[in-house]
Formats: structure tokens, C-alpha cells, sequence
């Protein structure tokens, strides 16, 4: 190998000029689309030679019967490729002609949607939610959603596939490489024009002739008019009666008279309606009077009421608060069914909004208005006990549609009243006083220990300071309970005021049983509250024996827990 030094010579300069005559006829990068000239072909491979690489590269059989030019293939000719890798692990050339294709059909949609242009497609399948379209010049595949096939309901779309159709491009996505296409787009620019001239034909007002039923959706009916455009009438303007569905009134082809209510030129659309071509029931409500009985027919039931009718087409609303007197939570779906007539009574009419309102638990008179007339407070009622919780009882009152509430402090005067709520079942008949009505809020209060003669009797004539004899009944760290002589009641005298001295008053030194003497305290008949205290009478008797055996200043001296005994030692001498 000889080695130039010298680089100004002839020969290296000519060397340099042919060197860099070859490298410039191509520039070979990954990732470009370039042609390569067939040289052979087998079953499974093509061979290309393309100008600048080291090696030629195979390009798959199959890629090109994907293409459907395996079978025009010839050597020769050019194929146009994109150059993946130059060489792989392998040291392999990696083309493709099927993605050079893609690529190239991707700039043809790029630029189509760029120019708002149609495309040529056609339909080859279909999918999920529409069809598959593949564009005739690259074969690019795209979608098209179901609702834009066409401008009017198909049920059957076999006589569109595969045939070459115009699309509309109206969605690109570059970094993810998806098309969406219309079909709808192009039928209704085509169309567009045609329609705006029908739409000025029809004003509001005009009544249009023996159009036919062609479908009908949940919010409406829509009707095919002379055979050149499509009215839909709402389901509320379709009659005054309620419609669940249209389904309910028509059939497929049936012929009915609109009446033209909105004709909007910019959305090319004509709205009608039925209903108005007769006359508004509404206007018969002056017919009816408030609070006065009718009989209503039920003709549609809901979770908050049902709505009924006064006539065919005048609607009412009964609503579940108006359907009983007594039930907490009444259900029109329960108490009645569709096509009931039942008794209602009209609580409101609203004209401007063209309200109504019934009510059915009006018909009957009101348990609460009944049991107040018959039965006033403190009267007696017997009745039986429906249900039982943690701190009540509900009675239902005998001849009443009412659950009456007792509370467990209304059962006995004494003051385990959760306990005396334990002996208490369901269905016992008791006998009750009624304590407390309330008809605008429905309710009824009732006790049982009012029947009893009240304990707290007992104190009628007692007054504070007055001495009492108890028994004492038990006794803990914090006092006695106690029980007056000739009282059915308890009471509890706290350990502070057992004795004047701390160390006299401990309840430890009483093990029941003991008859012992207290003074009142604290009386307040109102608040049904009694105190007693051992503490204050001995106060109250030494004060006396003060006032009785001793000077005015000789008290001030004194400890009144052993006065008692300096008197005796006194008296002795």
C-alpha cells in the first residue's frame, strides 16, 4: 500500500475529486425513505442495490404481497423504502417498504387536512363504536365513528363496503399516528345547501300535512316531511297527557298533522309540535275548585309521589307527604297502580306555571284532629305497644291510626326508669294518659305513671327545715339512699351532709335498715326536687340548744360537734 505524503500532486487530487463525486449522489441516513433497484428475486426475499450501501438489503416477500406488488414485481424496477437500521447486530441492511408507505400516506393525509380536503377511502370493516376506512391511494387505515356514516340512522351499512366513497378528515393525530374520518361530513356539505332552501319554506305557525312517523327516541318522535327533511317533535310537545315514550302513541309510517313552533336557519332545523293542534286542557281548570274532592286517575308512579289525572290531559302531581297522615315514608308505588282512580283533594292551582297539586290524605279526616276532639289532653286511651327502642315505647292507640310515643321517664316516678323500659314488650296492652298533642307536627305524647298516684304528694305540706324520718336503704363512698316513712320515693343524701364533723360523716357507719332523722334543704315542687341533710338538723339543733341552755355569746366558743355533751355535764352539776 503506498502512503501519500504528498496530497498537492495530480494523482491524489484526482483521487479526492472522484471520491467525493461518489459520496454525493446519496445521502444514506436512517430513518429516511429511499429507492432501491430490484436485482433478484426468491420466494421469501427481494434483493435491492441501493447506491452508498456497503451490502444490499432483503426486503420480505410478504411486505410487498401486503403491498399487492409481489406479483408485478420485476428486477429492474424501484422500490421505494425506509431505511431502518444500516446495520443491525447482525450486519445487516433493515428496509421496509411496507412503513415507507405508511409514511408516505401520512403526508398525503397531512396535507389533505392541512387543505381541508376530501379523501378517496373505502369501508373494509368494522369495529368497536363505527368502521374501519383505508385510503385508496396509500392504504392507510382510519376510523370512522358509527354516527358518522351517514346523516340519518343505518341499521344495515353491507351495500358500503369496500365500495370507494369520499371522506372528510376531521381529526390528526401526529404523535400517535390515528386519522379520523366522515362519511357524514360530505353527505351533509353536499346536501347543506338543498336544506337551507327547504328550511325557507316553513315558518312558524304553518301547519304541515300527513308527515310520517320515521322514529322516535327518548326525548322525542321525529317525522319525515314531503320526503326532503326531517322534523322532530319533543316528547312534552307530542300531547298535554304525559308520555313515558313516544312508542306508547305511534307506530313506524303512521301519517299526523304538525304544527311548526321554531324554525332555526343556522342549524337547518324545524321543530313541531301535536299537542297545540288541539285544544289546552288547562284552560278547563277553572272547573275545579281548592279543597274540594275529585276523582283523579293514577297514570304514572315515582319514587316522590305519582302523578295523576283530573281529565285526559290535565296533569296533577301527588306527592308522597300528601299520600297518608300517619305513615312516615309512604310510598306511591305501594299503595297504588297505574290506571287507580283514586280520591285526591286540589291544594294549589298555579296558572302561570301551570301547576296542580293534590292531595289524597286530605279525603280522610286527619287521626290527629279526631284523637284532640275525642280523646283531649289528660284523657285516658288504651293501646298496644308496636315497637321498643333504648329510651322509648310507641303505642298504637286503640280505634287510631297513630303511634303514640311514651318515654321511659313517663313509665314510673321512680328513677330506674331503664330499668322498669325491660319489662315492657311487644303487643302489651297498656293504659295510658295523653299528655301532649301535636297536630301540625303529628305527633301524640302519652305516660303511664300519670295514671298512679304521683309520690311527690308526699311534699305538699313540707316546707325547708322540716324534720323527716327515713330508712336507710343502702350506702357507698358518696352517701345513704334513703326512703322518707310513708314515701314510695329514694333519695340520696351526699356524704358532705351526713354530719357536721368530717369525721362523724362516713356512710360506712350505717349498714341499712337504720331509721334515722333528716331535715329538708332544698324543696321545689315545680322541679319535682327534694334534698335532705342529717348535717342541717344538727345544726338546726344546736342552734336551738344555744338559744335555749346558753348566753348569746357563749356559742362563739363552742365546737358543735360535742355541744351535746357540755350541756349534759352542765345540767349535772
Amino acid at each position: 500500500m503506498e502512503i501519500y505524503k504528498e496530497l498537492n500532486t495530480d494523482a491524489s487530487k484526482e483521487f479526492e475529486k472522484l471520491l467525493n463525486s461518489q459520496l454525493s449522489k446519496n445521502k444514506i441516513e436512517e430513518g429516511k425513505i429511499i429507492e432501491g433497484v430490484v436485482t433478484k428475486i426468491t420466494e421469501k426475499f427481494v434483493f435491492l442495490f441501493i447506491d452508498g450501501l456497503k451490502s444490499e438489503p432483503l426486503l420480505d416477500i410478504n411486505e410487498l404481497k401486503t403491498l399487492k406488488l409481489s406479483e408485478n414485481i420485476n428486477i429492474g424496477e424501484k422500490i421505494s423504502v425506509l431505511l431502518e437500521k444500516i446495520e443491525d447486530k447482525n450486519g445487516e441492511v433493515l428496509v421496509s417498504a411496507l412503513k415507507a408507505q405508511k409514511i408516505k400516506g401520512w403526508y398525503e393525509l397531512e396535507k389533505a387536512f392541512e387543505n381541508n380536503q376530501p379523501i378517496n377511502g373505502k369501508i373494509t370493516s368494522k369495529c368497536k363504536g363505527g368502521v374501519i376506512v383505508e385510503h385508496i391511494e396509500t392504504g392507510s387505515l382510519m376510523f370512522c365513528p358509527g354516527s358518522q356514516i351517514s346523516d340519518s340512522p343505518m341499521k344495515d351499512i353491507s351495500h358500503l363496503m369496500n365500495e370507494p366513497q369520499k371522506f372528510a378528515l376531521i381529526k390528526l393525530d401526529k404523535i400517535r399516528g390515528n386519522a379520523c374520518v366522515s362519511r357524514r361530513q360530505i353527505i351533509s356539505s353536499s346536501k347543506k345547501e338543498d336544506k337551507a332552501k327547504i328550511i325557507e319554506k316553513y315558518k312558524v305557525g304553518d301547519i304541515i300535512k300527513n308527515a310520517v312517523v320515521k322514529g322516535y327516541s327518548n326525548f322525542g318522535c321525529f317525522f319525515n316531511v314531503n320526503n326532503e327533511i326531517d322534523c322532530l317533535v319533543h316528547l312534552q310537545e307530542i300531547s298535554y297527557s304525559r308520555v313515558n315514550h313516544p312508542d306508547e302513541i305511534f307506530n313506524i309510517g303512521e301519517k299526523h298533522d304538525l304544527l311548526v313552533i321554531t324554525v332555526d336557519k343556522e342549524k337547518l332545523q324545524v321543530g313541531c309540535s301535536i299537542k297545540k293542534l288541539s285544544p289546552d286542557p288547562f284552560e278547563h281548570i277553572s272547573n275545579y275548585e281548592l279543597n274540594k274532592p275529585y276523582k283523579v286517575k293514577v297514570v304514572k308512579l315515582m319514587d316522590f309521589g305519582a302523578f295523576c289525572e283530573l281529565e285526559p290531559g290535565l296533569s296533577t302531581l301527588l306527592h308522597s307527604s300528601e299520600l297518608s297522615w300517619t305513615k312516615k315514608n309512604p310510598s306511591a308505588k305501594k299503595m297504588f297502580k297505574v290506571n287507580d282512580e283514586i280520591d285526591c283533594v286540589i291544594t294549589e292551582i298555579d296558572k302561570e306555571k301551570r301547576r296542580v297539586a293534590i292531595s289524597h290524605k286530605l279525603t280522610k279526616q286527619s287521626p290527629y284532629e279526631a284523637i284532640e276532639k275525642n280523646h283531649p289532653e289528660q284523657s285516658t286511651i288504651e293501646g298496644t305497644i308496636s315497637s321498643i327502642n333504648d329510651y322509648a315505647i310507641y303505642l298504637k292507640l286503640d280505634g287510631y291510626d297513630i303511634d303514640a310515643f311514651l318515654h321511659c321517664n313517663d313509665l314510673t316516678y321512680a328513677k330506674n326508669a331503664e330499668e322498669e323500659l325491660n319489662k315492657f314488650k311487644k303487643e302489651d296492652k297498656l293504659k295510658v294518659k295523653i299528655l301532649e298533642i301535636k297536630k301540625d307536627q303529628q305527633k301524640v305524647r302519652v305516660g303511664l305513671k300519670q295514671m298512679q298516684p304521683d309520690p311527690f304528694d308526699y311534699f305538699k305540706d313540707k316546707k325547708i327545715n322540716d324534720t323527716l324520718t327515713v330508712t336507710v336503704i343502702s350506702s357507698d363512698n358518696k352517701g345513704l339512699v334513703v326512703k322518707p316513712e310513708g314515701c314510695e320515693m329514694e333519695f340520696i343524701i351526699k356524704k358532705s351532709q351526713i354530719a357536721i364533723s368530717a369525721s362523724d360523716a362516713r356512710p360506712s357507719r350505717f349498714v341499712g335498715s337504720e331509721r334515722i332523722d333528716a331535715a329538708i334543704s332544698e324543696i321545689d315542687l315545680s322541679k319535682r326536687k327534694v334534698s335532705l341533710s342529717i348535717k342541717l338538723l344538727e345544726e338546726l339543733n344546736n342552734a336551738k340548744a344555744i338559744k335555749e341552755h346558753s348566753s348569746p355569746l357563749s356559742g362563739k366558743n363552742l365546737p358543735f360537734s360535742s355541744l351535746s355533751d357540755k350541756l349534759e355535764k352542765k345540767e349535772k352539776k
